[in-house]
C-alpha cells in the first residue's frame, strides 16, 4: 500500500480528513476539466499537468482521457510518491519555468493551485504558451487573493481576477477563451449561513480542537459541494482562466 504524502502546508493530499475540504476543492477543478475541456482534445491528445505535486489530478486527468498523461514537478519526494501511487502518469522533474519541453508539445496544459508559488510569473505563463500546439488548451487555477486567508508563506504573489486576466494576456502569445470562478455550493452555504466561515473556522484552532459540526463538515465535502461558473469574480474562492494560443 502506498503510504501518504506527508502533509507540509505546500500542497493538499487525497487521504487526510482534516484536509478533505481543501482536496475537495482542489478536485473541484479537476473534475470540471475532465467534464468541459478533455472531450473536445484529439484522442491521441497530449496532456501536461504542471506543478502536479501529490498526482491525484494527474491521475484523474488520465482516467477520464486514458491518453497521454506527463506530470511535472520540481521536489523529488513528491515524485517518488507519485510514481508509486499513480504508475502509469509519466513524470519528469523540472523547472515550470524552463521545462525542457519541445515547442508546440501539448494539446493541454493544466496548472491548477500553482502560479501563486512561482517567483517568476510572465515566464511560467510564456512557457506554457511555448508548449502548446497551435490548437491547444491551457487551463490556470488560483486562489482569489480578495478572499483567500492571508499568511500562506508558500505563495509567493497571490492574485485578483483582474491581475489573473492581464497576466495570461502580458505575454501577447495567449488570448482568453474564459474566466471563472469557484464558489461554495448549497451545502457549504447552508453550513455557513448557521455557523460562517468554515475557511476561518478550520483555520482558527487545531483540528485535533474542532466542534464535532465543523468535523463532520470537512469529513463529507465532496467536490460535487463547489461550482464552478461565471460570475462577480472577486466573489469567488478559486480563479479560472482557460486561454489558448493567439493566432494573430
Amino acid at each position: 500500500m502506498t503510504e501518504t504524502l506527508p502533509l507540509t502546508g505546500e500542497r493538499t493530499a487525497p487521504g487526510i480528513w482534516h484536509e478533505n475540504y481543501w482536496f475537495a476543492r482542489h478536485e473541484a477543478a479537476y473534475r470540471w476539466i475532465t467534464a468541459h475541456r478533455l472531450p473536445d482534445l484529439p484522442k491521441t491528445g497530449r496532456v501536461l499537468d504542471a506543478g502536479c505535486g501529490e498526482g491525484y489530478g494527474a491521475e484523474l486527468l488520465r482516467r477520464a482521457r486514458a491518453d497521454s498523461v506527463v506530470g511535472l514537478d520540481y521536489e523529488g519526494t513528491t515524485l517518488r510518491h507519485l510514481a508509486k501511487a499513480y504508475p502509469q502518469i509519466n513524470l519528469v522533474q523540472g523547472n515550470l519555468v524552463q521545462t525542457g519541453f519541445a515547442n508546440n508539445t501539448f494539446d493541454l496544459v493544466v496548472s491548477l493551485q500553482t502560479i501563486e508559488h512561482l517567483w517568476e510569473q510572465p515566464r511560467f505563463i510564456a512557457e506554457c504558451a511555448r508548449i502548446l500546439n497551435g490548437t491547444g488548451l491551457l487551463v490556470l487555477s488560483t486562489p482569489n487573493r480578495l478572499t483567500f486567508p492571508s499568511g500562506n508563506w508558500y505563495h509567493t504573489r497571490e492574485l485578483t481576477a483582474a491581475e489573473f486576466t492581464d497576466l495570461a494576456e502580458a505575454e501577447h502569445q495567449l488570448e482568453i477563451v474564459e474566466t471563472l470562478g469557484l464558489w461554495h455550493g448549497e451545502e457549504l452555504a447552508r453550513w455557513e449561513t448557521q455557523y460562517g466561515s468554515c475557511v476561518d473556522a478550520q483555520l482558527a484552532e487545531d483540528h485535533s480542537t474542532w466542534p464535532d459540526h465543523l468535523a463532520k463538515l470537512v469529513r463529507q465535502t465532496t467536490y460535487k459541494d463547489f461550482e464552478i461558473r461565471p460570475g462577480d469574480l472577486d466573489d469567488s474562492l478559486d480563479l479560472i482562466v482557460v486561454a489558448r494560443p493567439r493566432t494573430s
